[in-house]
């Protein structure tokens, strides 16, 4: 049994965290110990504070990582910069082909946050899902916070019960979630529970061990829209109450995954649902996807659900690719998904009254009145790209769509 602790804070990560966010040392702490914020920091490696949470600019993250069918780990490398160039936060090494600790070993030597998925290691390692047991999963968790690895995302919330409420309300897509179909595969073969949660307190003393961040995962979070209304998905959420709490009370900070295929008008009740079952703990989205059928554009149905997961209180935004349900994104993919998941997580910081957001847009309202084309610019989200566009037919005062008859020109020049 974990002996209950008092939850830390260190003192420097919180000074630094504080000045990027604009909170309040104090303020920020309290949030902290609440554990509405969490602060993904291993002290095994050095990178710049990420916080996450109630009252901090909403973070983006972004998928990287080989597969057995495509192994390159120089486009990962690549991928992984063009992300960060693009204004990624975070990012996750998902590779499942090639020597994963050599490629996870890359992937943490970019100054960012970074997360993983042991079990997608674990499985490699046991050769099948049926082979893998709890000694060799925790093994390869504990291996992972050794490296570095700031944030983990664990299925723990895919018990027996989350099965049988498969089996009592099929769904279409099944479970679509890698890591949960691993853990309900492992559960039904070996007629075993889930090691993740029957010994989540040894889980816990890993993580607690190392000070590293619990993502508790969405194993059931539906696959497509009609899956949205079934019931695993809620039963996995009161799951994940239960474990948040669990987690918090004993000082490991954790947060906590949600749904990926959503209609629109759901996405607020599931929203503050999974924030009140865990207690306001940080919430981290794929997506929510809007539409099933956008295939090639899912970066845009991504952000979209994105920024209104965003409006009813989501703090982190995992990367839809445009390459989502159909291939293994390449760099163009990662740039436009990480730049579309930026722009929903700016719309969410302007929708949670987030103050430096508020003050770009006034200065982006004043920079149009006086045609400044430079400040227009460098207030943009991606100011390399509105240049390109801008000046492609000429560096001249107005937009070549309006030229001499630009209204903004004509009333300045009427009212000075």
């Amino acid at each position: 049994m974990v002996t209950p602790r008092e939850y830390r804070v260190d003192l420097d990560l919180l000074n630094q965290a504080a000045k990027t966010e604009l909170i309040e040392p104090d303020q920020l702490e309290r949030l902290i110990r609440t554990g509405r914020v969490v602060i993904p920091a291993n002290p095994r490696r050095e990178h710049p504070v990420c916080a996450i949470g109630e009252g901090c600019r909403v973070k983006v993250n972004v998928n990287v990582g080989t597969s057995q069918d495509l192994c390159d780990v120089d486009m990962e490398k690549e991928k992984a910069t063009a992300a960060i160039s693009a204004g990624a936060d975070c990012l996750m090494d998902l590779s499942t082909g090639g020597d994963l600790p050599k490629i996870r070993s890359m992937i943490l030597s970019f100054p960012v946050t970074v997360g993983t998925v042991p079990i997608y290691e674990a499985v490699r390692r046991a050769g099948n899902v049926a082979d893998l047991d709890a000694d060799l999963l925790f093994k390869v968790i504990r291996e992972h916070c050794e490296q570095g690895v700031d944030f983990l995302t664990l299925h723990c919330g895919v018990n027996r019960e989350v099965v049988q409420s498969l089996r009592q309300d099929p769904r279409t897509m099944g479970v679509v979630s890698r890591g949960g179909s691993f853990h309900a595969a492992m559960m039904i073969s070996r007629d075993e529970e889930n090691p993740l949660w029957a010994e989540y307190d040894y889980l816990l003393e890993i993580l607690a061990e190392y000070d590293v961040v619990a993502s508790l995962g969405d194993g059931m979070r539906p696959g497509c829209h009609e899956d949205a209304m079934r019931e695993a998905k809620t039963v996995e959420y009161l799951n994940l109450g239960r474990l948040a709490r669990r987690a918090h009370e004993h000082g490991v900070q954790r947060m906590i995954e949600g749904p990926g295929h959503m209609p629109i008008d759901q996405i607020g009740y599931n929203v503050k649902m999974i924030k009140e079952l865990t207690g306001m703990a940080p919430l981290y989205l794929l997506g929510p996807l809007v539409t099933d059928i956008a295939a090639g554009y899912d970066h845009i149905t991504g952000a979209i659900g994105g920024a209104i997961a965003c409006q009813n209180g989501a703090n982190f935004l995992c990367m839809v690719s445009p390459s989502e349900h159909l291939a293994l994104p390449r760099t163009n993919d990662i740039i436009e998904g990480t730049r579309a998941s930026v722009l929903a997580a700016h719309v969410g910081d302007l929708a949670q009254g987030n103050a430096a957001a508020y003050n770009r847009e006034v200065q982006m309202g004043q920079a149009r009145r006086d045609l400044d084309w430079k400040q227009q610019f460098s207030l943009s989200l991606f100011p390399e790209r509105a240049k390109e566009i801008h000046d492609r037919d000429g560096n001249r005062e107005t937009c070549s769509m309006c030229g001499d008859l630009c209204a903004v020109k004509m009333v300045r020049d009427i009212f000075g």
